[in-house]
């Protein structure tokens, strides 16, 4: 039997960054999206759970903070399946049985 995880312990990345790196670094979102060079606007919806975390944007903060892009986007990864599975039962879509 597989261990079945509450959908709820798959955090957005955005407001993990927030709370666990860019408020204890003690940046505010202008300061960091000047740093990142992006628009104040697309860093505030990443970080306020409102947009997914892009390739990119991993690498700009394993840049700047040491953070492995790698793990952020499985973190990305996690929280969209886990968005999904919540209501897996709407997808109508049958198996396919191979032919004989």
């Amino acid at each position: 039997m597989a261990i079945q995880l509450h959908p709820s312990i798959y955090v957005h990345p955005g407001l993990w960054l927030k709370s666990e790196i860019v408020e204890p670094h003690g940046q505010n979102v202008r300061q960091l999206a000047q740093h990142f060079g992006v628009s104040r606007q697309a860093l505030s919806t990443l970080l306020n759970g409102r947009a997914a975390l892009s390739a990119e944007m991993a690498i700009r903060f394993e840049k700047a903070f040491g953070i492995k892009a790698d793990s952020l986007m499985r973190m990305q990864s996690a929280y969209e399946l886990a968005q999904v599975r919540a209501h897996q039962d709407e997808i109508a879509v049958e198996r396919i049985v191979a032919a004989a």
